[in-house]
């Protein structure tokens, strides 16, 4: 009982729950159904993106190149189906999360062989991605009138009463939380955060686990890169710019540690659910959307002051101490 009572999830999703039914006081629509499930499906692209950054963080790395990732990709799927349509939208999701693969592949492999800190290795990538997308577009911008009619419908199409967009959360929440929890990739991912220098005792490559958190971000980006264009109906270069903090913030507010070795499925998903939650109901009680920034920095610091405050219990035992002989 003890334990439930000190969940971070648990709090966290009872302040997400507290926001909404105190904005319901102001319009009482918003607690309802039918809302909650758009802002959802508003916050679905920030969840998967969250996903991926999580496991980056938690081998002690950051990945700020996301956003950036996510509108090169973006940019090149855009150009692709305004010059042939006739590709099916699969095949070009298929290619959007390849590429993102291959960006992010190229962050891990420059922190993995030339061991160049994340931050600056991601910064520097954040602005190449960001200069090709003008290089390859010529400074233009991709609009509706140049995409297919599906490849804007696709995300949008109905299943089960919800959008194609926020199905694609659940299920890659669903296999990401498989991956965390059942699998020995995860468990690396948790070990080489919460010790390096013992994980490679147990056997666990440190610089090849980060390289792999780096392809997973890289790919999941690439896939958002699409879900965005389609959704948005915009291939720019000023698209999701920005947005990498939003990510940080998503990963820090689920309780999620910069130190590394700390986090799980559920928060990531529930910081992101906070964001979006916020971000809705700002404007229902008339305070500007531009407060959201604000707000989400208060967030960050109050997170990161608990992240410190709290002991290590809240990550996962990969390696115990072994008992000394009697």
């Amino acid at each position: 009982m003890m334990g439930l009572v000190r969940s971070r999830e648990l709090w966290l999703a009872l302040t997400v729950a507290a926001i909404a039914l105190a904005t319901a006081t102001r319009a009482p629509g918003f607690a309802g159904a039918e809302n909650l499930l758009g802002i959802f499906n508003n916050t679905a692209i920030l969840m998967i993106l969250a996903l991926g950054q999580m496991t980056v963080i938690l081998t002690r790395c950051i990945d700020l190149s996301m956003a950036s990732n996510l509108a090169l990709t973006g940019m090149i799927v855009a150009l692709v189906n305004a010059a042939h349509p006739a590709i099916p939208v699969p095949l070009l999701m298929a290619m959007a999360a390849l590429v993102g693969l291959c960006l992010g592949a190229l962050n891990g492999a420059l922190v993995w062989r030339l061991g160049i800190p994340a931050i600056v290795v991601t910064l520097g990538t954040l602005t190449i991605y960001r200069g090709a997308i003008f290089l390859i577009a010529g400074g233009q911008w991709v609009n509706a009138d140049q995409m297919s009619p599906d490849f804007i419908q696709y995300t949008r199409l109905p299943f089960l009463g919800l959008p194609v967009l926020s199905w694609y959360a659940i299920v890659i929440a669903a296999g990401f939380f498989l991956l965390m929890t059942r699998t020995a990739l995860g468990r690396s991912f948790y070990a080489v955060g919460v010790n390096p220098t013992a994980s490679v005792y147990a056997g666990i490559d440190v610089g090849r686990t980060q390289f792999t958190a780096f392809c997973l971000s890289g790919a999941l980006s690439g896939f958002c890169g699409y879900l965005w264009v389609s959704r948005y109906v915009i291939g720019s270069v000023e698209v999701a710019r920005g947005y990498e903090l939003t990510i940080v913030a998503a990963c820090v507010i689920g309780g999620i540690s910069i130190a590394g070795g700390v986090g799980t499925v559920a928060g990531a998903l529930l910081g992101a659910l906070f964001l979006g939650v916020v971000n809705s109901a700002l404007p229902v009680i008339n305070i500007s959307p531009f407060w959201q920034m604000a707000i989400s920095g208060a967030a960050i610091i109050l997170a990161v002051i608990l992240n410190a405050r709290s002991d290590r219990r809240g990550g996962r035992l990969i390696l115990r101490t072994a008992e000394p002989a009697q």
